[in-house]
């Protein structure tokens, strides 16, 4: 890595998270963005090809790519509150599961809607239908079913109310699978899904892709830019369009079954190599952090283990080199190895830094401090 500023890259068995760059962009989608970046089109003509082709590729009859899943949020709720630019009702409700409320609220809030709670009640979902909102927002992850009714619920629930309110699923993270690009909307039925371009689809960390109904992608594209509307400062260049469409289809060419398999083998390897070291329980756990089809290795510190939690992972991100894990929806005690950023090889990289570390005997303080 070419790198001025001393700003060292980092070894990622965390997740594809934003705060670390999301995830490594697929070759073909490194090329595409050079390749667009050579030249000027008529950005119109090039979201209609680019979209046409999601939405093929997609199974979907219509596609839209954001500047992010968090702007995608905002452009489809905007689409669901009104087709008109500029003209925001003050009183549009957008109904969400309690237990889903969570920090991408805000990406609804700013059109102006307001947050209508409902617990995980049919009932209580009738009832706010009842009121027709703009849309139902529901998020797409594991930790959110607890509290929640099924995404099948939700869809033939609203299509039985007969207000004709749509239901949109945020599923940023919710791939792999690939078949969810098609799975909500397609075969579940619902208006729209979302997705994070820069994580599992492996395109650009400053992209998003709307997949659904023709007329929330239309209504999408009239709030965002070019135009000087809600979603202008949500831009989205030549490099990201074409970026992103070849991360699509690198992604589909995948064989995801061999994919997730040899994430498992991964997972194996860490457990293998950490389950006799002092004050440590390893083990794996099914599915990953955002409900992904594959496994996490879970390193649990015992009272007897000479590390805290947080003193082991900053000692692995004080490394050199330097080593991101999950300290976050896992116990106090505990560590998670995701195997779903890693390059080749670099599982390797991270069993040996634990085994070095958790190997230990003396006060790790002082190595937690510097450089392990």
């Amino acid at each position: 890595m070419t790198n001025p500023f001393g700003v060292r890259p980092v070894i990622n068995a965390s997740a594809t998270l934003t705060v670390l760059g999301g995830s490594l962009m697929a070759p073909p989608a490194v090329k595409a963005m050079v390749d667009a970046a050579a030249h000027f089109v008529d950005m119109h003509e090039l979201h209609d090809r680019v979209s046409e082709r999601l939405a093929a590729l997609t199974r979907n009859e219509a596609a839209y790519v954001t500047s992010g899943a968090a702007a995608a949020i905002t452009l489809t709720v905007a689409a669901c509150i009104t087709a008109e630019a500029q003209a925001f009702p003050i009183d549009a409700e957008v109904v969400m599961f309690a237990s889903q409320r969570n920090g991408y609220d805000y990406s609804a809030r700013i059109t102006g809607a307001r947050i209508v709670e409902i617990g995980p009640s049919a009932d209580e979902l009738r009832d706010a239908l009842a009121r027709r909102p703009a849309c139902v927002l529901w998020f797409a992850n594991s930790n959110y079913a607890v509290g929640a009714l099924p995404i099948e619920d939700v869809v033939r629930i609203a299509r039985e109310a007969g207000a004709e309110v749509p239901v949109i699923v945020d599923a940023a993270a919710q791939i792999p699978p690939v078949a969810s690009l098609w799975h909500y909307t397609t075969e579940v039925g619902a208006d729209a899904v979302i997705f994070s371009g820069g994580k599992g689809l492996r395109g650009p960390q400053a992209s998003g892709l709307v997949l659904g109904t023709q007329w929330i992608v239309d209504r999408c594209r009239a709030h965002a830019s070019p135009y000087q509307e809600i979603g202008r400062g949500m831009k989205v260049g030549k490099e990201e369009l074409l970026a992103l469409l070849a991360a699509v289809e690198w992604s589909l060419e995948q064989d995801e079954e061999a994919v997730i398999a040899g994430y498992e083998q991964i997972v194996d390897r860490w457990i293998v190599g950490l389950q006799n070291l002092p004050g440590v329980v390893v083990e794996r756990r099914y599915p990953s952090e955002a409900g992904q089809p594959h496994g996490r290795a879970i390193v649990r510190l015992l009272t007897t283990c000479v590390w805290t939690r947080d003193e082991l992972v900053r000692a692995l991100w004080e490394g050199d080199p330097r080593i991101a894990v999950g300290d976050f929806r896992v116990g106090d005690d505990e560590i998670a190895l995701n195997p779903q950023t890693l390059e080749p090889g670099e599982d390797l990289v991270v069993l040996e830094a634990l085994v070095r570390l958790l190997g230990r005997s003396d006060d790790p303080a002082p190595t937690a401090l510097g450089t392990a």
